[in-house]
């Protein structure tokens, strides 16, 4: 059990920069806190005692002990995801066998890969603030593996694999140095904006919106009319000239859905999932800001990771066409209490 706790703390140090632990920790350092590593402070020492007794105080009550605001549980941004579906029956044989096998490392990707998580995150929220199913939600792991930086040779790129054209028509920039679709933030915010009216336009039917991501809302249109079905009653099987890659898109969904559903039945991916990562948030770069690393530094964040997060910045570089609003995905910063007197 210590080697767990030890662990955890751990991880939780690591989530934190040293800044805001020396920020947040008390004053002193208790009698009988362990001595502190070369290079470590007496306030670094104290905030990691005290999470430890925090550890400690869980095992004996049974109660998780509360995250600071700029972290999350991955078991809380899973648990947010299983209330927001629409469809959460997975009986034997309703998710296609074809689309788990191709998925089926999903979970574990998910669970192992805090980028992924903390991303899954941040695309959770965006959906639910819109009241969408969370079934949208999936769509990143199907168009790119939630890979900010995936390119297809075929011209779509980013999380939501949008094509140029589509990313223009909803009003994602691109531009020299500045690929909008590789940005988490334009292109989560033009995603969603996007399925919240493919969401009303089909009835609030989440397999035909996501069909219609797949091919455009217009090629479906045109299948239901050319079939004599309405949205709120389509058989879908009976929709004509549709590609199998679009008539497969929601089974892909239900199917990644349904793996996930499945996966929590395992206590041990259960305890991989239940760890702080970091939360997610947009926010604005200022006018005097050129490179991400410069940026990062000065905020107490990881360049590499700040990069990673980012790809739409070329080279990591801030270039501005006029007076246009600049924003980062980036690990929500601890809150900084005052120090006392």
């Amino acid at each position: 059990m210590r080697a767990l706790l030890a662990f955890t703390m751990a991880v939780l140090l690591a989530a934190l920069p040293l800044s805001a632990l020396s920020a947040t920790a008390p004053s002193e350092v208790p009698p009988d806190a362990p001595p502190a590593p070369t290079g470590t402070t007496a306030s670094e020492a104290t905030a990691a005692t005290t999470i430890l007794v925090d550890l400690e105080t869980e095992t004996e009550t049974g109660t998780p002990p509360a995250l600071p605001p700029h972290l999350r549980s991955g078991a809380e941004i899973y648990a947010a995801f299983r209330e927001g579906l629409a469809d959460s029956e997975c009986t034997e044989g309703s998710a296609s066998a074809r689309w788990s096998r191709h998925f089926a490392a999903a979970p574990l990707r998910l669970a192992e890969k805090d980028e992924t998580l903390a991303l899954f995150g941040y695309v959770v929220d965006a959906v639910r603030a819109s009241h969408l199913p969370t079934e949208y939600a999936l769509i990143p792991f199907v168009e790119s593996g939630y890979k900010p930086e995936a390119r297809s040779h075929l011209g779509p790129a980013g999380l939501w694999q949008f094509i140029a054209m589509t990313a223009r028509n909803h009003k994602v920039p691109i531009r020299a140095g500045f690929d909008g679709r590789l940005s988490p933030v334009e292109s989560t915010r033009a995603a969603v904006r996007y399925l919240k009216t493919l969401h009303g336009m089909f009835a609030g039917d989440w397999r035909l919106a996501s069909m219609a991501y797949n091919a455009g809302e217009y090629r479906i249109l045109g299948s239901l009319r050319r079939s004599g079905q309405v949205a709120r009653s389509a058989d879908r099987s009976r929709l004509p000239g549709l590609s199998g890659i679009t008539q497969a898109y929601p089974r892909k969904i239900h199917a990644l859905s349904c793996l996930l559903q499945q996966a929590d039945d395992d206590p041990e991916w259960m305890a991989m999932l239940d760890r702080p990562v970091a939360r997610l948030v947009a926010m604005p770069l200022p006018g005097e800001a050129r490179q991400l690393d410069r940026w990062a530094r000065a905020h107490g964040l990881d360049p590499a990771h700040l990069r990673r997060l980012n790809p739409a910045y070329a080279g990591g570089n801030v270039v501005r066409r006029g007076n246009d609003p600049m924003q980062v995905l980036a690990p929500a910063l601890p809150p900084v209490h005052a120090m006392p007197e």
